[in-house]
């Protein structure tokens, strides 16, 4: 007797036959690959016989340490802060925004609230009396909320005056900051809240405030030179009544308005051309581009028209509004913090933009757009929060999926309450797998609450179809007792391989250095391994208890109720061999048979009696060889039963009872998809798919030259609403963006003025930089601090001349004089500080207009407490802040010459107005050219770096599309060492990795012609999408490798045994991504809902058409191949006669028999392994687990024939 093969030269599953035979011949040298298979599969095996054999516990603990995990989302945090969702982690900006917090504090200095004007008939003309009157009345509306404006708007640049009854009126008076047109006219004054009381006089308010008349009625009784002084350096004049009226009919325009007595209108252009001043005509310029949108210009350049206009209001900051009411009278009894401050802001906001929506009727002409910073946080939290109706209106529709999916008619086969319970289990998954993430510390954001739950239900609930269907398909003959263990060796290796693929695709997308997509796919990849161990530890459990339910033959669902097919039994008498023949090659036989059916009075059983055959004859040869086409799957249920009369009640099962998808596959898909031709084209099936898919490819490229980057806030904001109203006519007509040039510590500024002059002009002449206007010096501290040093240099030079200032006195010359004097004398020596022959050899600023590096320190200090208006025009934020110093002129002690030197700076910037950045190309240019002005300055050793908005949120598409090519290059290269490691076959694994290469070029394609832009989510998307698509590739694969016989056949099986979990796998994902449709954001709808639905269209399509196709083509040769030789017990098939089987039946029959016509699936087996059992010819078989011991190697035959493993 030959020796029988060992284990690891046979396919797993293999059942032994009843004779001897020849053993299988190996194609090629796959000993090891088999025999790791086997390995892995038998602890795979065993693992399902343990849960099996305790299912109970292992469910109890299972939800015991899931349910315990999940209570982590009570300590969940949501992260709403733009920076830190949005800014690369480890990247140069993020250390140079940490280096800003370190010096500056983390708050900014101020917040903004805008209105945006604009007409409701297009292109209509808003520079007229009549549209600034609608601007102005929004503007009051909007700004008279229960706070005064006055009390909490940002004031920049407050002097210091020692004349205390001066002071408090100035703090009184001193205007806010508004950037607004109507500050071209004397209607600016009315958003000027605020009055000072002086006897005599009415209540004095910026609307009939002439500052240069007030000065003179104060002069005589109080000492206010160095205030006046202060005020014609700012050219403040006569403020707002010196500037012409909208309406000078108007009772309270004043006498000094220019056209008070002509009382004409003023040209609305013309005032507005070249912008409008504060308060301040020096220091508080406001460009046309701040103020108007959409304007038009005549061939000479002047202003004719404008279709947009815009004011600005800022407020302080939380702690500046703390710090400026705490210990105030208004605030003492309300416990006043920083956190209150900050929610009076919040507050005040939101009723601003609420009252300047309001403010104009329905029919007015204009339209108003307010929009704030806490409207901007509003917008994320709402973006963030959870919808509960639509997390549960998901998981309800997925239920009802599952549980329709999984009924079936007999109750033996029918899986409903394993449906609902996968569903839920998997939904449980989910929920730890978020608290596990809370408790590591991975904050929540708007991807993680909006799409999470539902990409993570859809991925996790294919994996429990795949094990649904492969429980239900055991392999004939398997014990009771190891059917879980059987089905976990068939599949789980797929669900090991899908599920370690989509792990290792989110973690290679967390290689994206944006914060709020790192988290999601940290949060991704441990939900699914949360999903993984779920399913390959509990579920299994789920299975075992409802396999107990079936065998005590109770209902689906229901399961405390008894089935009615309880009592139908199924009896098959002894039968042998026709002629003893085994037809070559042939699993299934389909026969066409008389059964015979009675009551049993005993045991009140219908049994149905299928008696012996006469003769076997094997059916004809279908296009691929095999039986797999043929109709098959069995009727035996619905038997009829004779009553009492003896009338006949025939049952028929309905045909859609009888088909599903596996059938579909196998008798209609497949034959098409395979067959070697077609009646209609000479070309094959097979070919038309290549050309169909090779021009998709072909036209995804063209798609992907189309995708731009970028991601506008428009994008994310849901549309109609008001706010992206607003930003979709700021982002139209204001694209200005405010930035600065910062300057770090580390190299002398004292010695390095002119590379910081050099620095500021490179960064001026960039072609996104709006110039200031030509009149106007440029807007950094360093001019500013040189042009006052030239101004008091004058001023010294001129009571010089005169005699007021000499070498010994400086009292009789002007304020400026004086700080001249005390500053020429300074010689940086702390030995010998002072040397007053310098007072004419010396200058402030030399010919080549830098300040000597002696005075330069000491010169800051005296600048900053001397020229606060200018200081704050500059927005230079020193760090170190340079020492207070009050200037004395009448000081005789001498220590007013002591002049305190500022320490080295750490910090400074120059501010910046970017322009006419629409597209993300135009930021991407902008960006790179401050780099370059930057990487030029550090060569001279100044180091500097800008910051801004743009630099924030745009510069990671600098290398965006560098880290997408590099991230799906390594996850490709990952895939391809996971699937050939787990597969055991390169082949294989280069196949599923090419396809996969192809979903992933096609999606991309797919966007540019949908329009969708390139930024990170995409990218995570197209990253993440490389594991998703194992999900539709690896289990046709396996099949197919596990598979007998020649490529097309091979895919056919392939085909027939993946087709239904694999489809009801791209459903339920469809299913769960449909709540995405719902959401209130478009940003959800186009860049999650409809890129992860056309992905999951292309998975379908490319793994249940693209791959069956190479397979049968590029595939790999098979494992093991069977070979039949001719012996005394194996013989040549007869000849097919009326190419169907039939059971020769009794003349006679028993009266209580009705005879029904049904088709059965009889299963011949292929050579056994040694030790294994087969049921002998002459006994029945039962269902009973203890009919049959153990199997050495379990089958891998379903009930519809030889069916590969997927797992």
């Amino acid at each position: 007797m030959a020796r029988p093969p060992p284990l690891g030269e046979l396919p797993p599953g293999y059942t032994p036959p009843a004779r001897p035979a020849t053993p299988q011949i190996l194609a090629g040298s796959l000993k090891a690959p088999l025999w790791l298979r086997a390995y892995f599969q038998g602890l795979l095996f065993s693992l399902g016989c343990g849960i099996q054999r305790h299912c109970g516990k292992v469910l109890f603990l299972g939800l015991l340490a899931f349910g315990a995990l999940a209570l982590g989302l009570r300590v969940a945090i949501i992260e709403t802060d733009l920076e830190q969702l949005w800014v690369e982690v480890g990247s140069r900006v993020s250390q140079e925004l940490e280096y800003t917090k370190e010096k500056l504090g983390e708050e900014a200095a101020y917040t903004s609230q805008m209105l945006i004007q604009t007409p409701r008939q297009e292109g209509e003309n808003v520079l007229t009396p009549e549209a600034l009157d609608l601007h102005l009345q929004a503007a009051l509306t909007a700004s008279k909320v229960s706070w005064d404006l006055n009390k909490i708007c940002y004031k920049s640049g407050v002097p210091l005056i020692e004349n205390g009854m001066i002071e408090r009126m100035i703090e009184k008076l001193f205007p806010c900051v508004i950037l607004t047109p109507l500050d071209c006219f004397w209607e600016g004054a009315k958003l000027q809240g605020g009055s000072a009381y002086l006897p005599g006089r009415p209540d004095i308010q910026w609307t009939n405030l002439d500052p240069e008349q007030l000065l003179a009625e104060l002069g005589p009784f109080a000492s206010l030179e160095g205030f006046r002084e202060l005020l014609d350096k700012a050219q403040v004049g006569q403020a707002y009544v010196g500037r012409p009226c909208l309406h000078p009919d108007d009772l309270h325009c004043p006498p000094s308005a220019p056209n008070h007595h002509s009382r004409q209108a003023p040209n609305v252009a013309q005032e507005l051309s070249g912008g409008c001043h504060g308060f301040s005509h020096k220091f508080m310029h406001w460009q046309e581009e701040l103020l108007l949108g959409g304007m038009a210009r005549d061939p000479q350049g002047q202003l004719l028209r404008a279709e947009a206009l815009q004011s600005t209001f800022l407020l302080m900051s939380p702690r500046q509004l703390y710090e400026h009411f705490r210990g105030d009278y208004q605030t003492h009894d309300i416990g006043w913090s920083e956190e209150q401050a900050g929610t009076v802001l919040q507050a005040w906001q939101r009723r601003f933009v609420q009252l300047a929506q309001e403010a104009l009727p329905e029919n007015a002409s204009q339209q108003i757009h307010a929009f704030s910073s806490t409207t901007l946080d509003d917008i994320l939290h709402a973006f963030s929060e959870v919808s509960a109706a639509r997390v549960v209106g998901g998981y309800l529709l997925m239920l009802a999926y599952a549980c329709v999916t999984m009924l079936r008619w007999d109750c033996a086969q029918s899986q409903g309450a394993v449906g609902l319970a996968g569903v839920l289990l998997v939904a449980l998954a989910v929920a730890s797998g978020l608290g596990l993430c809370a408790l590591l510390g991975i904050a929540f954001n708007a991807a993680t609450t909006q799409v999470l739950p539902f990409l993570a239900l859809g991925i996790g609930v294919d994996d429990i179809f795949l094990l649904a269907h492969a429980f239900t398909e055991a392999p004939p003959g398997s014990p009771l007792q190891e059917r879980t263990g059987e089905c976990l060796r068939r599949t789980g290796t797929s669900v090991t391989l899908t599920s370690i693929n989509n792990m290792v695709a989110f973690f290679m997308a967390a290689l994206v250095p944006i914060p709020a997509l790192r988290a999601f796919s940290l949060q991704a990849a441990i939900v699914v391994g949360c999903n993984f161990a779920a399913v390959m530890l509990v579920f299994p459990a789920v299975l075992s208890l409802d396999l107990r339910r079936r065998h005590c033959r109770r209902l689906d669902v229901l399961c405390c109720f008894s089935s009615p097919c309880s009592a139908r039994v199924i009896q098959i008498l002894p039968q042998e061999l026709g002629n003893g023949t085994v037809p070559v090659g042939v699993a299934h036989l389909t026969a066409t048979v008389q059964a015979f059916a009675h009551c049993e009075a005993s045991s009140q059983h219908v049994v149905t009696i299928l008696p012996p055959q006469a003769q076997l004859v094997p059916p004809p040869s279908d296009p691929l060889g095999s039986e797999l086409f043929s109709p098959g799957g069995s009727t035996r249920d619905l038997l009829g039963q004779e009553e009492g009369t003896g009338q006949k009640a025939a049952c028929k099962s309905l045909p859609c009872a009888r088909w599903n998808l596996a059938h579909f596959a196998r008798s209609q898909f497949a034959p098409l998809l395979l067959q070697s031709h077609t009646k209609l084209s000479r070309l094959s099936p097979q070919a038309v798919v290549l050309v169909l898919f090779g021009a998709l490819l072909g036209l995804s490229l063209y798609g992907a030259t189309l995708v731009q980057d970028g991601l506008a806030l428009t994008d994310v904001v849901p549309r109609g609403t008001k706010e992206h109203a607003f930003l979709s006519a700021q982002l139209r007509y204001f694209s200005l963006y405010e930035v600065a040039l910062v300057t770090q510590g580390g190299f002398d500024y004292a010695h390095s003025q002119r590379a910081l002059f050099d620095l500021h002009q490179r960064f001026s002449s960039l072609k996104a930089v709006l110039p200031p206007p030509a009149t106007q010096a440029p807007r950094t501290w360093l001019h500013y601090y040189r042009s006052w040093l030239q101004g008091i240099q004058a001023a010294f030079d001129q009571d010089w001349a005169s005699g007021r200032i000499t070498r010994h006195s400086y009292r009789n010359g002007s304020e400026d004089g004086a700080l001249a004097y005390k500053l020429l004398v300074q010689t940086g020596d702390a030995q010998e500080p002072l040397d007053f022959s310098q007072l004419t050899t010396k200058k402030l600023v030399d010919k080549e207009g830098l300040i000597p590096p002696e005075l330069f320190y000491m010169g800051l200090t005296v600048w900053v407490s001397s020229d606060p208006l200018g200081l704050a025009a500059s927005q230079a934020n020193f760090y170190p802040p340079p020492p207070e110093w009050l200037h004395d002129k009448y000081d005789t002690t001498g220590e007013n010459l002591r002049i305190p030197a500022a320490q080295p700076l750490e910090f400074a910037q120059f501010p910046f107005l970017l322009r006419g950045l629409q597209k993300t190309a135009d930021f991407v240019e902008a960006i790179e050219g401050a780099r370059a002005a930057c990487a030029e300055a550090s060569q001279a050793g100044v180091h500097a770096y800008p910051s801004g908005s743009p630099f924030l949120f745009w510069e990671q598409y600098l290398g965006l599309r560098r880290c997408f090519l590099l991230a799906v290059c390594i996850l490709l290269l990952c895939t391809f060492l996971v699937c050939a490691l787990l597969l055991l076959n390169p082949w294989t694994a280069a196949l599923i990795v090419l396809v996969l290469a192809m979903m992933t070029v096609e999606l991309f394609g797919i966007m540019g012609f949908l329009g969708i832009k390139l930024s990170a989510i995409p990218v995570v998307i197209l990253v993440a999408s490389i594991g998703i698509g194992v999900e539709f590739t690896v289990h046709v694969a396996l099949g197919f490798l596990t598979a007998q016989g020649s490529r097309n056949l091979r895919a056919a099986r392939a085909l027939e045994c993946t087709f239904a979990p694999v489809t009801d796998g791209a459903i339920s994902t469809l299913l769960g991504l449909l709540m995405l449709a719902g959401s209130n954001f478009d940003f959800i709808v186009r860049y999650f809902f409809v890129v992860l639905t056309i992905l999951t269209l292309l998975g379908l399509l490319h793994g249940l058409v693209l791959l069956p196709v190479l397979l049968s083509i590029l595939g790999p040769p098979p494992e093991v191949v069977q070979m039949y030789k001719e012996s005394a017990e194996v013989l040549s098939p007869p000849a097919p006669q009326g190419g169907g089987l039939r059971w020769g039946v009794p003349s006679t029959l028993p009266q209580s028999f009705a005879r029904v016509t049904t088709s059965m699936t009889v299963a011949l087996h292929p050579p056994p392994l040694p030790g294994a059992y087969i049921h002998p010819a002459s006994e029945e078989p039962t269902w009973s687990p203890a009919a049959t011991p153990a199997a050495n190697g379990p089958s891998n035959l379903g009930p519809r024939g030889l069916c590969p493993a997927t797992g």
